[in-house]
């Protein structure tokens, strides 16, 4: 099972559906990894958020001042207006995105944002880490029976299973995914153990991780701890106006996190220990086999202090030496050669 990829725009569009569209190419765009000229797997899903102000601000928060770099708008509730893109346009983005190939998510932050349902279906629909606790709106998700991703930036175990049991009522095709709802996340507080924890808790859901960190380093390291699902930001410009652009990937990091990960899907392997047949070419040019520390004339008989390890590992192995001990030399070797077989007297003659 390959990592599904989510490329999380958010409000990174900055309320303009051109700037998602341009979004979408990128996250659609061909992963070649050079190194073996081939095209790995791309990205698998972008995901956009919608809202219904009405249900989500209070009259206050909505009136508040909002004057810093990132805002675009006067007060609280015209920033986030001016963010919001209507139902109709994430229909287009929705089709935008269903002819590049790409699954579309949908955060919902309130019921009433359920009204796209009217126009398209999403393939999952995302429930924000501050609303795990939000049971209400998990109910209205779940009846709609499309596959949830629940983020658990804000919440412990304890908000985690009570909103399973709002969930599982309806239905359980759940993801999980472990986040830190910080921005940018520091590492010292990330603690990537808790994916295993999760897959040890909660083995019938697929567990994943949302990434708020600077790079790919952590998202990469989580495949590695066994995430199934992998969520991160993307941006055409990290310099761009808005409170999300500086911790999300351009183009050429969301090249990199993704040859990265399927590469290491490709290198993660199984739980055994074996030779591989890809380093039997190294293993004979390189390891040692037996061989003559002086030279030996034919009819001697060997014995051990006349060996020694040389490469190339073509020949016998020190566990091997039994087959040498005690032999007649058929003919001359000589000092500091590998000793083959056909270089020594059968037992019968």
């Amino acid at each position: 099972m390959s990592t599904y990829i989510v490329g999380e725009i958010g409000q990174n569009h900055n309320g303009s559906v051109d700037l998602a569209k341009k979004l979408i190419d990128m996250a659609s765009m061909p992963i070649i990894d050079h190194f073996k000229n081939r095209e790995l797997k791309p990205i698998d899903a972008v995901k956009l958020t919608k809202r219904d102000l009405d249900e989500e601000l209070s009259e206050s928060q909505k009136r508040q001042p909002y004057d810093n770099p990132n805002s675009f708008g006067k007060t609280y509730g015209e920033h986030r207006a001016a963010l919001e893109l209507s139902p109709e346009q994430h229909f287009e983005l929705y089709k935008y995105a269903k002819e590049r190939k790409l699954d579309f998510v949908e955060t919902i932050c309130s019921p009433g944002a359920l009204s796209i349902l009217k126009y398209f279906k999403p393939d999952r629909l995302k429930v924000a880490s501050r609303d795990l606790t939000n049971l209400p709106l998990l109910h209205a998700l779940a009846e709609t029976k499309i596959p949830i991703i629940l983020s658990t930036g804000m919440g412990g175990k304890e908000e985690l299973d009570q909103a399973l049991d709002i969930i599982t009522k309806h239905h359980s095709d759940i993801s999980i995914l472990h986040c830190l709802s910080q921005y940018p996340a520091e590492y010292e507080n990330i603690n990537l153990n808790t994916i295993p924890y999760l897959m040890e808790q909660y083995p019938d859901y697929t567990i994943g991780y949302s990434d708020h960190s600077i790079g790919i380093m952590i998202p990469v390291a989580a495949v590695t701890l066994g995430a199934k699902v992998i969520e991160k930001h993307i941006t055409l410009n990290r310099g761009m106006k808005g409170s999300d652009h500086p911790g999300s990937l351009e183009p050429d990091g969301l090249w990199r996190l993704i040859r990265d990960i399927r590469n290491l899907e490709l290198a993660l392997g199984k739980k055994e220990m074996f030779r591989s047949e890809a380093s039997e070419k190294a293993r004979v040019k390189l390891e040692r086999s037996l061989a003559a520390l002086k030279k030996l004339k034919k009819g001697a008989v060997i014995n051990e202090n006349d060996l020694c390890l040389l490469s190339p590992g073509n020949g016998f192995r020190w566990t091997e030496r039994e087959k040498v001990i005690g032999k007649k030399v058929k003919t001359d070797i000589d000092a500091q050669e590998i000793i083959y077989p056909d270089m020594l007297e059968d037992d019968e003659a």
